[in-house]
């Protein structure tokens, strides 16, 4: 039997593919093996679109990794130093095709830096999102 050169690249490619799948489902397992994480989708302050991944408390951070990414390293990190939750809301009719129909959204706001972000969690999630923010060292402003 002859392999070709197109049957051999094919192969390749699907092997790869199984590859990543297999990297990103060991990725999430190792993520959510410690405990302390939650699933929540992260919209940047500037517009950008939702993105599914998983967010991970580590002391005075949550981490958040995309779900679908091969990089171990958070893609972001939400201090709770100087957070300002400054509100909750449903998601509005444009992000209903982005969103879980049961997240609540959340705006976090730094105001020494001016910086925000936009997070959509379920409602045990952001029970536990709250605690977690409100629990910051004393002195440091958190609603």
């Amino acid at each position: 039997m002859i392999i070709t050169i197109g049957e051999t690249l094919a192969l390749g490619l699907v092997l790869c593919a199984i590859g990543a799948l297999l990297i990103i489902a060991v990725r999430r397992y190792l993520l959510e093996r410690g405990g302390g994480t939650v699933e929540c989708h992260l919209r940047r302050g500037d517009g950008d679109d939702w993105r599914i991944g998983l967010g991970r408390y580590a002391g005075d951070e949550l981490r958040w990794y995309r779900i679908f990414d091969l990089r171990p390293r958070p893609n972001m990190a939400v201090s709770r130093r100087g957070l300002v939750v400054s509100g909750r809301r449903p998601p509005d009719e444009s992000e209903r095709s982005d969103l879980p129909s049961d997240v609540l959204v959340v705006d976090c706001r730094w105001p020494a830096t001016g910086r925000s972000v936009e997070l959509a969690m379920g409602d045990l999630e952001l029970t536990g999102f709250l605690a977690w923010a409100e629990s910051s060292p004393p002195g440091t402003p958190t609603f």
